[in-house]
């Protein structure tokens, strides 16, 4: 009997365990492969997990709303579906080892906030899952305040979304807050009687410690230049009815830089690079990472892996639909891990420059600015005039520990020269 163990997948290079929020399936169901088995949790991202075989499904080891470590097998499936047995008896069978859910703790009454893995009533028999009661206790939530937080799931249960919209809303609460302090080493600020004072969400706090880490880590130099982009805005004015209505995505800017980036990476690949303590590691893949704004403000960077095998199409297809599985916290793991540079497109709100922050354990960022119309100099046969140009900013953040101002300029350069060149007529760069 062919038995294929499901386990819990790696959901990002920092990410040890998930919380598994609903089974879809149950033992006994007949599936297909690319059926959707589960639906997991972690701080980053929430992601549905497909089966990657067809069979039966033979058992299901953890419950709805454990904490699961990364690695860990969570349910057995059944490829041999003609001998399959659904039974307790098969389920247990020798060819595939059991593996025992951990055990389930009850909080004590007079613990505010108990350390369990499993499943917890509150003292109002109020159901709270392992990965609310973690955030509660990592954000100092009382039982009192977690007991009236309105829950959006079944019966009124508070979900992982709930805790955070909490969290992003809880003031001082009319109490006089006489410092707020981030840690050692940081400064601590007292607020005035009319200040509010809100606490920083469970996202927010572990995207402002990978800002620091990346800059102790890095030692991060800007160069800008600017470009001008009339060829990329005349080709896409013409051609972006035709594209959509062929190809079924709108067609953006971005993906005519994102493909200038690449050829820009092939000519000097010591951008595309990260470093291993004394070793610098060429990457021979060039995974482009998108930084994506989700709603409040925040940013996720999944990444187009490949992107230089991809064409202008490939590149504007698979962008967007990481753009769209981001916002709609459908991102799997391998979207999220793997880039090797990092793309932010200041831009979409009108900002012509900005030096952003490199993205660990990458080597470099590129910004790109808003195109705004300008006078130009332009020079011509018959001599220099002033005509109005469609122009850019691009902003490349490097790490001076391995980028020397000569490099990081030059790649800056090419990727203008890419840019500038780019034929309106045949949708091509130039040689």
């Amino acid at each position: 009997m062919a038995n294929f163990e499901i386990i819990m997948p790696k959901m990002g290079e920092s990410i040890e365990e998930a919380t598994i929020t609903n089974w879809f399936v149950k033992e006994g169901d007949l599936i297909e492969e690319d059926d959707v088995l589960l639906e997991i949790a972690t701080d980053k991202v929430d992601s549905e997990i497909p089966s990657p075989v067809a069979g039966v499904v033979k058992k299901i080891l953890f419950k709805q709303d454990e904490v699961v470590a990364v690695g860990t097998v969570i349910a057995v499936i059944d490829m041999d579906v003609d001998a399959s047995s659904t039974s307790e008896e098969d389920a247990t069978g020798s060819e595939t080892p059991t593996v025992a859910a951990p055990q389930q703790e009850t909080g004590s009454p007079d613990t505010d906030i108990p350390e369990v893995s499993g499943t917890v009533v509150s003292t109002t028999d109020r159901f709270y899952s392992p990965l609310v009661r973690k955030i509660a206790r990592e954000e100092n939530i009382s039982q009192k305040e977690l007991d009236g937080i309105p829950g959006s799931g079944v019966n009124g249960r508070v979900q992982k979304n709930d805790v955070l919209h909490f969290l992003e809303n809880r003031v001082a609460d009319g109490k006089t807050v006489e410092s707020v302090s981030s840690g050692p080493g940081q400064l601590s600020v007292s607020p005035g009687a009319n200040d509010e004072v809100i606490e920083m969400s469970r996202l927010r706090k572990l995207i402002a410690e990978h800002m620091i880490r990346s800059k102790q880590t890095s030692a991060h130099v800007t160069n800008m230049i600017e470009v001008d982009v009339t060829g990329v805005v005349n080709w896409r004015n013409r051609v972006k009815d035709e594209f959509l209505q062929k190809e079924g995505v709108k067609l953006t800017y971005l993906p005519v830089f994102l493909e200038a980036t690449v050829k820009a990476l092939r000519d000097y690949p010591q951008i595309n690079a990260s470093v291993d303590g004394e070793k610098i590691i060429i990457k021979k893949r060039i995974n482009l990472g998108i930084a994506v704004s989700l709603p409040d403000y925040y940013l996720i960077v999944p990444n187009i892996k490949d992107a230089g095998s991809l064409n202008l199409t490939g590149i504007t297809k698979r962008m967007n639909e990481l753009a769209q599985a981001a916002r709609n916290n459908k991102l799997g793991p391998d979207d999220i891990s793997g880039g090797t540079f990092t793309v932010t497109n200041f831009g979409t709100f009108r900002n012509d420059i900005g030096t952003p922050i490199i993205n660990q354990p990458e080597v470099a960022i590129l910004a790109v600015g808003a195109i705004k119309k300008k006078p130009a100099v332009l020079e011509t046969a018959q001599g220099d005039v002033i005509a109005i140009r469609q122009k850019m900013w691009l902003s490349l953040t490097y790490d001076h520990r391995i980028i020397d101002g000569a490099l990081g300029g030059a790649f800056l350069k090419r990727l203008g020269d890419y840019i500038e060149s780019f034929d309106p007529e045949t949708g091509n760069f130039k040689p």
